[in-house]
């Protein structure tokens, strides 16, 4: 995943001594509450506002108990402003991918994708091919936030005229994603994990795959029985579907220049908000060449001209764009929200920022992760506590790189001391805390591929195989001693 470039090796642990563990979980314990009335109550619509209240009302408990504890005001409005100005990428790279949506949804290049998908993609093997697409794209690009806002939305529209729930197909989606970021020597995560454990990257990624290719022989066998069982019979015509994206835009391969340029740029580490904003432009550009008709009429015009051109691509890349076809189904696909569209997420990482910088500041989590070092004594038990706490600081820092950060840098000694080679630690971050950040609403990486598939991150949860399953596989080559390296192996 590409945020931003910070040296998180350099984050601070704020260590409160006078903090005990219970003062440390009530903060947690009344958002989990809040939260879970939200959701009882809003359902699927939590996230459009109350969630972000909710994290908010944890911040001031989180808070009250920092002033019971000698922690002053100044120093968590500082932690609060840390937390945040480490986001400034991820909030920058969502507006980016709002309006990229607008500009690919007006030049046809979505719709293009969609119509060769629905061309060869069968459903039956839909949602497997989903997995490897990504797959494929992550590893290359080294970013799950770059496949989702690419052939991601384009899988989650053919998935869409197929019929398929859309849950299970982002899940697919989600699954690649981070199966291809965890192994890519790009990923930022992938270089950042043995970083904190003291190993080095080709070492991480070689005694990573150990766990990680089984656990995607099994997300693959899952969703290849899903696909099996989906009922085609109910699934729209596709020769009308492929008619009226015809009628309305026109088609040609050629537009696959756009994402392509984007892929190569960002495979040769082009930084990805740059790379963003040259598909952006190219994507207004192909707009006016491929799609003239559409841009004058979204320019409020008959006929295209400098004026509705403008008004037009700009209209795309910043509101909503809504493009009507001879299918209602396509109707409610072809609808782009533009940088408007991703205000809500924005909101939501802002709120979590401030929950996860005051439970930083006043020492919460530090305190969380110490007192589950000191729980288990096995070496079973220190695997396990490795994964609690990276799914703890997914939950509460709102931050996938605090949730390797930090139980990387109070877990090393633990598994030196255990004999175990550091190459242990890094993979067992990477199975816990990289991929299931993806799975809390409130997270930067679970806001961010829910904003961006249009994919609520509950209805996406229970098919995200890859991101499920992986921390327990870790926990069972733990538990059996299997390829567990010992530090003398190392030597």
């Amino acid at each position: 995943m590409d945020q931003e470039n910070l040296n998180h090796t350099e984050e601070r642990i704020i260590i409160n001594k006078y903090l005990s563990l219970w003062e440390a979980l009530i903060p947690i314990i009344v958002l989990i509450l809040i939260l879970g009335y939200n959701v009882y109550v809003y359902e699927s619509d939590a996230t459009s506002g109350p969630n972000q209240f909710a994290l908010i009302i944890g911040g001031a408990v989180a808070a009250i108990v920092g002033f019971r504890n000698k922690i002053s005001y100044s120093k968590m409005i500082e932690e609060i402003s840390e937390n945040i100005k480490s986001t400034a990428g991820a909030i920058l790279i969502l507006l980016m991918v709002g309006a990229l949506s607008g500009t690919w949804l007006l030049s046809g290049i979505i719709p293009t994708m969609i119509y060769y998908g629905l061309e060869i993609l069968h459903p039956s093997i839909f949602l497997p091919a989903c997995v490897i697409i990504c797959s494929i794209i992550s590893i290359a690009t080294g970013s799950s936030w770059t496949t989702s806002a690419t052939v991601g939305i384009a899988l989650i529209g053919i998935g869409s005229t197929m019929g398929m729930p859309l849950g299970m197909v982002a899940g697919a989606v989600v699954s690649g994603a981070y199966f291809g970021d965890k192994l890519s020597p790009l990923s930022d995560t992938t270089n950042l994990a043995p970083a904190m454990a003291g190993t080095d990257l080709f070492t991480h990624i070689r005694y990573m795959t150990l766990t990680t290719v089984p656990t995607m022989v099994i997300t693959l066998i899952m969703f290849v029985i899903l696909g099996l069982m989906q009922d085609t019979t109910a699934i729209a015509d596709d020769g009308s579907t492929l008619l009226a994206i015809k009628e309305t835009f026109y088609v040609t391969p050629l537009l696959f220049i756009v994402p392509l340029v984007v892929i190569v740029l960002i495979v040769k580490k082009t930084e990805p908000l740059i790379a963003l904003l040259i598909g952006i432009l190219l994507g207004g550009l192909f707009a006016l060449i491929f799609q003239p008709d559409l841009v004058a009429k979204i320019g409020g015009g008959t006929e295209l001209n400098f004026l509705n051109g403008y008004k037009g691509v700009m209209n795309a890349i910043t509101v909503d764009t809504s493009i009507e076809t001879s299918n209602p189904i396509l109707n409610d696909l072809f609808t782009a929200k533009g940088m408007q569209g991703m205000l809500g997420t924005v909101w939501l990482i802002l709120c979590a920022m401030v929950f996860g910088g005051i439970m930083e500041a006043i020492g919460a989590l530090a305190r969380i992760t110490d007192t589950l070092l000191k729980m288990f004594d096995t070496v079973f038990g220190l695997f396990a506590s490795t994964v609690v706490s990276c799914l703890a600081l997914n939950l509460t820092a709102s931050d996938q790189y605090l949730a390797i950060v930090v139980p990387g840098k109070m877990f090393a000694k633990a598994y030196k001391d255990k004999g175990l080679a550091p190459e242990n630690l890094s993979r067992t971050l990477e199975d816990s805390g990289t991929v299931t950040s993806v799975l809390i609403p409130w997270n930067t990486c679970g806001a961010y591929h829910s904003g961006v598939l249009g994919v609520s991150t509950l209805s996406y949860l229970p098919y995200a195989f890859f991101n499920i399953i992986s921390p327990f596989m870790t926990l069972l080559f733990a538990a059996f001693r299997i390829k567990i390296r010992q530090l003398s192996d190392s030597k």
